[in-house]
């Protein structure tokens, strides 16, 4: 069997990525991968932060400038692309390195995901290969809802020019936890049932996949009555292939055992200045007329006769034309004016802090989906510290090259992988937590940490006092305690 890793290079935008992957692919002869969910577009070449021409032509660079700017590019296109290249060069005994912060990408190269067209393999349910559910076209996300997981150098134009509230945080920390959905409309998505009613269908047809589901939760509940529906057996048992083959709650078992991950880390604050600094940069290598050119090349047309420009498709998702929306419309003699300076000057402002804010859930992703999952099979994944760049050979290069030497040689690295004791990382496997009915406050809980929280807070055991305090009272009397 070849020697030859699969290469992973991790890190949040502005680490040094792909330094690191040219370094390395110089000295091992490799060949690069951009797992970057904006470069596979043609064009804005700055604010995609795609490797320079003179780079490229130093190194092989694959899923670079493939498609139109406008059409939608999901994940499935990307590993049906990409996957072809990894085993041609392993083939090859060259290394196949792969650089990006589109994580839900390079996931879908690592990890077998074991969801199938029945059509494409017959009875599911009568293969045990642990590759019965594989290579599926259901798995394309949704373009117009969750490409703005996990953008590379750049940013989804749904995140916008404000703080991301709370209750938005939450919403994508609870889309990560699944991270390939159907490619088309889902049946139930635009029913008029309610969430109890579509509940009960699933209590019904897949009574474990329910227990796992707050009744709420819409989303995942539509998600596992399509299962049924488009596949003929229920979403638990498909989980459950997936964890005999190997897997876990995530997907079906590791692509490539022989492969590794190098993941850049950075001081906090020490990334934020060099995320500033990246921004700033951009801007004098020409970022914002090359906004003003494409936009007035693509999306002029589509504001005069939507009224609203189409942020939810293609390379529109990207930052720059939410962020510097107000600045690209305005008439040309009104962009070097008072108001024109003010709008460009609030654009790079949002630009900065998106930027920064998007290399924290990049970092969180790495952290929930790689280190704390103790029910998945993962490469070795070893830290390289990027905080001072005056001393990059020392502390990133030559420690990425003495761990990829001793994978070639078979043996051990002297630096020990992070995840090499499991026990030391919260385990965040969600789907194997299941629902809790809270009599006194009326309410579902998931999980048991949730619901021993639940139990022992302060609005549990006053909603507690109030419902022992009403027992002996009158029922019009007992309503209105419990209802102050």
């Amino acid at each position: 069997m070849s020697r030859v890793p699969i290469l992973v290079i991790l890190g949040s935008t502005g680490t040094g990525k792909s330094r690191l992957g040219i370094e390395l692919a110089l000295k091992y002869s490799g060949e690069i991968i951009s797992a970057d969910s904006m470069q596979v577009y043609k064009g804005l070449d700055i604010i995609t932060a795609k490797v320079t021409q003179e780079e490229q032509s130093m190194v092989p660079h694959h899923m670079i400038n493939l498609v139109d700017p406008l059409m939608n590019y999901c994940v499935v296109d990307f590993k049906k692309k990409a996957l072809p290249i990894i085993n041609d060069l392993v083939a090859r005994r060259k290394m196949p390195i792969i650089v990006g912060g589109t994580n839900y990408y390079i996931e879908s190269l690592l990890w077998q995901i074991l969801v199938e067209d029945p059509k494409a393999s017959g009875n599911l349910m009568n293969r045990h290969d642990g590759r019965a559910f594989e290579d599926s076209e259901i798995e394309c996300e949704k373009e117009t809802k969750n490409k703005h997981k996990d953008e590379a150098t750049v940013l989804t134009a749904d995140e916008g020019s404000r703080l991301i509230p709370k209750e938005q945080e939450k919403k994508e920390e609870e889309e990560e936890e699944e991270l390939f959905v159907a490619s088309k409309p889902m049946e139930h998505e635009d029913s008029n049932e309610s969430n109890e009613v579509l509940y009960r269908k699933l209590s019904e047809i897949d009574p474990k996949r329910a227990r796992y589901l707050h009744p709420n939760n819409r989303r995942k509940i539509i998600r596992s009555l399509e299962v049924f529906i488009k596949h003929g057996t229920t979403h638990s048992e498909i989980l459950e292939h997936q964890r005999n083959a190997g897997g876990s709650g995530l997907g079906g078992p590791l692509r490539f055992p022989n492969s590794l991950i190098l993941w850049l880390q950075c001081d906090r604050e020490v990334l934020n200045e060099r995320l500033d600094r990246r921004v700033d940069s951009m801007v004098e290598a020409g970022l914002v007329q090359e906004l003003l050119d494409f936009h007035e090349r693509y999306n002029e047309q589509r504001i005069n006769e939507n009224s609203l420009p189409d942020y939810t498709k293609g390379i529109f998702q990207s930052i720059g034309f939410k962020e510097f929306h107000n600045y690209l419309i305005l008439p040309k003699d009104e962009r070097n004016s008072k108001k024109g300076e003010d709008l460009l000057k609030q654009g790079i402002n949002d630009l900065k802090l998106v930027t920064k804010r998007y290399a924290k859930r990049q970092i969180r992703w790495i952290m929930n989906r790689f280190l704390k999952r103790r029910d998945r099979q993962l490469p070795p994944i070893y830290s390289l510290d990027c905080t001072n760049v005056e001393e990059w050979n020392s502390k990133v290069l030559e420690p990425a090259m003495a761990i990829i030497d001793a994978n070639i040689k078979g043996d051990a690295p002297i630096q020990k992988s992070l995840n090499e004791d499991v026990q030391c990382w919260k385990s965040t496997d969600s789907s194997n937590e299941v629902t809790h009915w809270c009599e006194t406050c009326e309410k579902v809980l998931i999980g048991e940490g949730q619901f021993k929280s639940h139990i022992n807070g302060a609005r549990h055991k006053r909603m507690k006092r109030k419902r022992e305090k009403s027992e002996d009272l009158p029922i019009d009397r007992r309503i209105k305690i419990l209802n102050n």
